[in-house]
């Protein structure tokens, strides 16, 4: 076992391991190490631990020391000096009128080396181009062309799943992508649908192809003859992820009818002929194993958010009108008076205090209802009621006039009615 500590250098994905000489170093550290090029400036991905002797491919690099601030502003003046370098190159390589796109420059640590990453179709006869960047930076030049697959990891973006490349995010390297896996995965074969924005297929679909192949060798081919609880048929479609295959019956074609894999027994994989083929018994039909409990479990209620409310706020649901508040509607409130067959006095209070208790309303039975007064006769035809009677009936008031009393239809002053001759 040996001590070491993990970094990436900027722009990277892939961790690499390092002597960490004595030093404790946390996770998210910057630290400055040794590599084949000089001194890098890095950050640390994991603190110290131990790996296996069998891990390390060669004699590990040690560690010089933790970052400092001025280490920091010399990484800072690096990036000012690969932007300028950026629109330099970009100037000569239009001056010599050369066919290749620059992607990315970077320097190192100590600024004795700038590195050009760009692309191309074929060769390029750059050697002019590093005479000219060399005279002007006083630095070593290399200029580097890489895949499209690796400018799509340096510049980053968004895939057509929303998400940010593969590439870019946590991917050591690249792997082998062929047109065989969307195949095997039942994908369109649309070049549109299966690449990338680098042009090349999708780096995805290396990632469930081990379950895919898994499943097809378990699951038969379309056009298989298999024997199913419903009788013998041929299999069109599989669903290799839920295992599925739907069958058209030798007696029922129409419509198509779905099994699980357990549920067939295949007595031809592929197409070919039945003859010779001895059809065994109908197997059995998958059941889905439920717990006995689950079965007595009853459903769990949610509380509505308006009943989020504990119960001793129960004039607030009044005024709203929740459920539980003992009215459905918000009570309404009447002009110019008493509202009309409410009650007053103890028989509001106590109907209130019946609303808030709405249990015990209902085991209560209910008191017999009081009769009402006799009204009075009607009046003889001709005649008119006494006004203030106990029998006359309340009407709404119409307002006075300003000149003075309210005079009726015949021209009289007063209350009642004319009497008849």
């Amino acid at each position: 076992m040996t001590e070491v500590i993990s970094v990436r250098f900027r722009g990277g994905c892939k961790n690499y391991y390092f002597d960490p000489c004595g030093h404790q170093v946390k996770m998210g550290d910057q630290v400055i190490v040794e590599t084949a090029q000089g001194p890098e400036f890095a950050t640390c991905t994991e603190g110290n631990h131990e790996v296996e002797d069998s891990a390390i491919v060669k004699t590990l690099s040690p560690m010089l020391r933790l970052a400092t601030d001025s280490d920091r502003r010399t990484v800072e003046q690096n990036k000012k000096r690969e932007s300028e370098a950026f629109d330099i190159c970009e100037k000569k390589i239009a001056a010599h009128g050369l066919e290749m796109k620059l992607v990315n420059v970077s320097a190192s640590f100590d600024g004795s080396k700038i590195v050009f990453y760009f692309t191309a179709d074929g060769r390029v006869d750059f050697r002019e181009l590093v005479r000219d960047l060399a005279g002007v930076f006083r630095a070593r030049i290399e200029l580097r062309q890489i895949g499209v697959r690796d400018e799509a990891k340096m510049i980053g973006g968004l895939g057509i799943c929303g998400r940010p490349f593969c590439c870019s995010q946590f991917l050591d390297g690249f792997l082998p992508v062929s047109i065989k896996m969307a195949k095997t995965q039942n994908l369109s074969l649309n070049p549109a649908k299966i690449s990338g924005t680098c042009g090349r297929l999708m780096c995805c679909l290396k990632y469930e192809q081990n379950v895919y192949e898994d499943a097809s060798k378990r699951m038969p081919k379309v056009e298989s003859f298999v024997q199913t609880p419903d009788g013998p048929g041929n299999v069109k479609s599989v669903d290799l992820l839920r295992e599925t295959v739907k069958v058209s019956l030798d007696s029922a074609p129409e419509p198509l009818k779905c099994y699980h894999n357990c549920e067939i027994c295949i007595l031809r994989n592929g197409k070919g002929s039945r003859e010779g083929i001895t059809i065994p018994e109908r197997p059995a039909r998958y059941v889905e194993e439920r717990d006995e409990e689950e079965g007595l479990e009853t459903p769990t209620l949610t509380t509505p958010f308006y009943m989020d409310a504990r119960l001793e706020d129960a004039p607030t649901r009044e005024k709203i009108g929740a459920p539980g508040s003992g009215e459905s509607k918000p009570r309404r409130r009447h002009r110019g008076g008493r509202r009309r067959g409410g009650k007053s006095g103890e028989g509001a209070e106590q109907s209130k205090a019946e609303a808030k208790r709405p249990e015990q309303k209902e085991s209560k039975p209910r008191p017999p209802r009081q009769e009402s007064k006799p009204t009075q006769p009607k009046p003889a035809e001709g005649q008119s009621a006494a006004p203030g009677g106990e029998g006359e009936t309340k009407r709404r008031r119409r307002p006075h006039h300003r000149g003075g009393r309210r005079r009726n239809k015949n021209g009289g002053e007063g209350g009642s009615a004319p009497k008849s001759e």
